[in-house]
C-alpha cells in the first residue's frame, strides 16, 4: 500500500506536459469530423456501385461419410493396403477429393467446357489481334496446343472453386462448389461426391483384378517349384539308397558312443597295467618281499587267499612252538606246510605278475583295435551326417514351397470370393440442393465493413497529419511549445476581401472581431508594460510573408486610440509600408534620415490616420545594416520618444536578415509574428534564440491569419472566436428587417 501511494504521490507531482491529453489528440478528429464522414460515404458509395455490378455467388454443399471400416466379406486388407485406423487415412482420402484428376473428371463428364458459365466471349484484346490483317494466323497445331492450355486453364480455375472441409472429431466431409449459376453449383457437389465413391470402386475392383492376375501368376510358378523340389528329394534318396536316414543315423551315434565308452575302459585298464608294471621294472620281478608289500598285489583276491593259508599256517607253528620242540614231528609237518603256503604265495605272486604285463599287452592290443574301429565308424558317420544335412535341405525347401502355394492359393481364393462384392468407401448423408441466396459478395456487410475502415483510416490519416504539423496553430500551442506570452492572434482575412480591405480592417465596422483582436494584443503589451516605459515596440518574424507589417500598421491603429503613434518601416530592403498607405515610392524616409541626406519634417508622413505618424523606408540604401547598427538611429529613437509615446517599428525577418536583431537591442520591447499552422517550430524557437542573444526583449507572439471558424469548430463554440456582443447585434438586425 506504501508503494502504491508513493506512485500515486509522484504522478501527481509529474509535469502536466508529461500526461498524455486524449481530449488535445482527438480533437483533430473533431475537427475534421465531417471531412472524415464524407470521405467514408464517399467510399462507401463507391464501394456499393462496385459491389452492385459484381456477379453473385452460389455455394452448394454436399456431406459424405467416408467409411472407417469398409464392410468386407474376407478380411484381405493386404491386398488393398488400406490402415483406415489411421488418421493418414482420412487426409489421404480428403487430398483425393480434391485431387485435379476428379476434378477433370467432373468437368469432362458435365461437358462443362460448353457450359455458358465457362464458354464465356472472347475478350477484346482477342478480337482486336482478329481484325488485325498483319497479325499471322495460328496454324492447326498451335491451334490445337492452344486449345488444350485453354481447356487445362479451364479445369484450374474449376478446380479452385471446389473446398473440401472435413468436420471435426467426425467421419463426415463437406464438399462445396462456388459459381455464379445456382443449379451449376449443385450439380458440381453432387457431381464431384459421386465421381469419388465411383474412382474409389473402380480402384478397388482393378486392384483386385491385378491382384487375381498376379497371385495366378506367382501359383504357378510356387507349384512348378514345389514339384522341382520333390523330385529332387526322391531322386536324391535312390542314389544314396535312403530308406530312413533318420533311423541310420541315430543307430550310428548310438555305436560312436558304445565305442567311445569302451575305449575309456580299455585305457583306464591299460593305465593301471602299465602302473603296475613300472612297478615291477623298478623294485625287480625277483624281489618277491617287496613285490608282496605292493598295494596292487596285496588287493589282488587270490595273493589275498594265500596270505590268508599263510598266516593260519604261521599262527599254527607258533602254537606248536610254545608246546613242542622243534624236532618233534609236529613241528616238522607245521614247518613243511609252512614252506609249502609260501612257496605257492610266491608262485602266485609270479603268475600276478605275469598276468598283469599280459593283461598289459591285451589292454595295449585292445585299445588299439578299438580305436581303429571307433575311426572308421566315424569317418561312416560324417558321410551319412553330409548325406543326412542334403536330405534335410531338399525336406525344408519342400515344406517352404508348400506353405508359399498354400498361401497364394488362400489368397487366391479370398479375391476371387470378395471381387465381385462392391463395398463402397463412402456414401452420403447430405446431397446438395440448389441453393436460393448467394454467399457472396455479401454487400451489406461489405459496405458497412467498408464504411467503417475508411472512418478509421479518414481518423488515422488525420492524426498522422497533426503528429506530423510541427507549426503553431493556437495560442495554447505558443505558451506550450515556445513558453512564450500569446499576446493574442489577427484573424484570418476572407478570400473575397482585397489588399486595402486587409490593411484597414481594423476600421471596417463590419469586422468588430478584428478590432477586438487588435485591442486584446495592446492590452497584452499595455499590462506587460506596467512599472516600466514601453515606448519603442519592434515587429519582426522568422521567415517572410507571415504578415509582420499588417501586424505593426494594427498595432499602430490600436495604440493611436488613445496616445499619439509613430510607424516607422526599418524593413530597408523590402519594404512595402509606404506602398499600403498609397505613399510614392521617392518619398523620403528612415533611410534618408540615417543617411542624413533629408531633414525629420521631409521623413514623416503626418495623420494619414488619426494620431497615426508614418515614417517610410526612404531610398533604399546600399549598407542598410550599417545605418541600422550607427549611432545615429540611436539618437533618432532617442528624439523621436520626445514626440511619441509609442513608435512601432517594422522590421525584416530575422532568418532573412540580421536587420532585425541591430534593432532589438535599441527597442524596449520585440514582438514575434507568427503564421498560424504554417510556421515550423524549430524556425521560431531560433528566432526566439538569435533575439534573445541579442539582447532583445521579447514580450510575446502574435498568432497572425488565425482561422476563428476552425477553431470555433476544433474548442467548442464558446463565444471565445466571436466579437462580444455580436449574436445580439445580429439578432437585432434580422429582427428590423422582417
Amino acid at each position: 500500500m506504501i508503494q502504491n501511494d508513493n506512485q500515486a504521490t509522484s504522478f501527481l507531482q509529474q509535469p502536466m506536459d508529461q500526461i498524455v491529453d486524449f481530449k488535445k489528440m482527438f480533437k483533430p478528429l473533431f475537427r475534421y469530423k465531417w471531412r472524415i464522414l464524407t470521405f467514408s460515404v464517399l467510399v462507401s458509395v463507391l464501394v456499393s456501385f462496385f459491389l452492385l455490378s459484381m456477379t453473385p455467388i452460389f455455394s452448394a454443399t454436399s456431406t459424405l461419410l467416408i467409411e472407417s471400416e469398409q464392410a468386407k466379406a474376407i478380411k484381405i486388407d493386404e491386398v488393398y493396403g488400406i490402415n483406415s485406423g489411421q488418421q493418414e487415412y482420412y487426409l489421404t482420402q480428403f487430398e483425393i477429393i480434391k485431387s485435379r484428376t476428379i476434378a477433370e473428371r467432373v468437368f469432362n463428364d458435365l461437358d462443362l467446357i460448353n457450359h455458358p458459365t465457362f464458354n464465356q466471349p472472347p475478350s477484346l484484346l482477342s478480337q482486336l489481334k482478329s481484325n488485325l490483317k498483319f497479325v499471322p494466323k495460328e496454324q492447326a497445331g498451335e491451334f490445337n496446343v492452344d486449345e488444350n492450355a485453354v481447356k487445362q486453364r479451364l479445369i484450374e480455375g474449376f478446380s479452385k472453386n471446389i473446398s473440401v472441409s472435413p468436420v471435426r472429431n467426425t467421419q463426415l466431409v463437406k464438399i462445396s462448389y462456388e459459381s455464379p449459376d445456382a443449379n451449376l453449383a449443385a450439380l458440381v457437389s453432387n457431381a464431384i461426391g459421386d465421381t469419388y465413391i465411383l474412382s474409389q470402386l473402380e480402384a478397388k475392383s482393378g486392384m483386385t483384378h491385378k491382384a487375381n492376375v498376379w497371385l495366378g501368376g506367382r501359383l504357378e510358378e510356387l507349384r512348378l517349384k514345389l514339384d522341382e523340389s520333390e523330385n529332387r528329394l526322391e531322386e536324391f534318396k535312390i542314389n544314396n539308397g535312403l530308406i530312413d536316414v533318420e533311423g541310420v543315423t541315430a543307430l550310428d551315434a548310438k555305436e560312436l558312443e558304445s565305442l567311445r565308452d569302451e575305449i575309456t575302459l580299455a585305457r583306464s585298464r591299460k593305465a593301471q597295467a602299465d602302473s603296475f608294471m613300472s612297478v615291477v621294472q623298478r623294485y625287480g620281478a625277483t624281489d618277491i618281499s617287496r613285490l608282496e608289500s605292493l598295494p596292487e598285489v596285496t588287493s589282488h583276491q587270490s595273493i589275498q587267499n594265500v596270505k590268508r593259508e599263510v598266516v593260519l599256517v604261521e599262527r599254527k607253528v607258533s602254537e606248536l612252538e610254545q608246546v613242542y620242540g622243534p624236532k618233534h614231528p609236529k613241528m616238522i609237518a607245521a614247518y613243511a606246510e609252512l614252506a609249502t603256503v609260501e612257496k605257492n604265495l610266491h608262485r602266485q605272486i609270479t603268475r600276478l605278475v605275469q598276468g598283469i604285463e599280459d593283461e598289459a599287452k591285451t589292454a595295449a592290443q585292445k585299445l588299439q583295435d578299438l580305436q581303429t574301429q571307433f575311426n572308421d565308424s566315424k569317418g561312416s558317420y560324417q558321410n551319412l551326417s553330409s548325406i543326412d544335412t542334403d536330405y534335410r535341405r531338399l525336406v525344408r525347401e519342400i515344406d517352404t514351397n508348400q506353405q508359399l502355394f498354400e498361401s497364394f492359393l488362400a489368397r487366391q481364393k479370398e479375391t476371387e470370393v470378395t471381387g465381385d462384392f462392391d463395398s463402397p468407401i463412402a456414401r452420403f448423408t447430405d446431397r446438395a440442393v440448389v441453393p436460393l441466396l448467394p454467399v457472396k459478395p455479401k454487400k451489406k456487410v461489405l459496405v458497412l465493413l467498408t464504411f467503417f475502415a475508411s472512418l478509421v483510416f479518414g481518423g488515422v490519416v488525420v492524426l498522422l497529419l497533426e503528429a506530423l504539423n510541427d507549426t503553431v496553430k493556437s495560442n495554447e500551442d505558443v505558451e506550450k511549445l515556445l513558453a512564450q506570452r500569446a499576446l493574442g492572434y489577427i484573424p484570418k482575412a476572407n478570400k473575397k476581401a482585397s489588399f486595402e480591405d486587409i490593411n484597414f480592417a481594423f476600421y471596417d465596422k463590419n469586422l468588430p472581431l478584428h478590432s477586438e483582436a487588435v485591442r486584446t494584443i495592446r492590452t497584452s503589451i499595455s499590462l506587460m508594460s506596467i512599472g516600466s516605459d514601453l515606448n519603442t515596440i519592434e515587429v519582426t518574424s522568422s521567415v517572410p510573408n507571415e504578415g509582420k507589417t499588417n501586424v505593426s500598421m494594427n498595432l499602430a491603429f490600436a495604440y493611436s486610440t488613445m496616445e499619439k503613434v509613430l510607424l516607422i518601416d526599418a524593413d530597408l530592403r523590402k519594404s512595402s509600408l509606404g506602398v499600403r498607405f498609397g505613399l510614392p515610392t521617392y518619398q523620403p524616409g528612415l533611410a534618408n534620415l540615417l543617411a542624413k541626406t533629408d531633414s525629420v519634417e521631409n521623413c514623416i508622413i503626418s495623420d494619414i490616420k488619426p494620431n497615426v505618424d508614418i515614417m517610410p523606408a526612404g531610398a533604399i540604401p546600399l549598407n542598410p545594416q550599417e545605418l541600422l547598427s550607427s549611432e545615429t538611429f540611436a539618437e533618432l529613437l532617442a528624439e523621436l520618444k520626445k514626440s511619441y509615446t509609442k513608435i512601432i517599428i517594422d522590421t525584416p525577418p530575422v532568418h532573412a536578415v540580421s536587420d532585425a536583431l541591430v534593432i532589438s537591442s535599441k527597442c524596449d520591447a520585440v514582438v514575434v509574428v507568427v503564421k498560424s499552422a504554417n510556421t515550423r517550430i524549430d524556425a521560431i524557437k531560433m528566432t526566439l534564440a538569435k533575439i534573445n542573444q541579442a539582447r532583445g526583449k521579447v514580450v510575446g507572439v502574435v498568432l497572425n491569419q488565425f482561422n476563428t471558424k476552425e477553431a470555433k469548430h476544433y474548442n467548442g463554440d464558446y463565444g471565445y472566436y466571436q466579437a462580444y456582443g455580436q449574436d445580439y447585434a445580429i439578432k437585432q438586425d434580422n429582427e428590423k428587417a422582417s
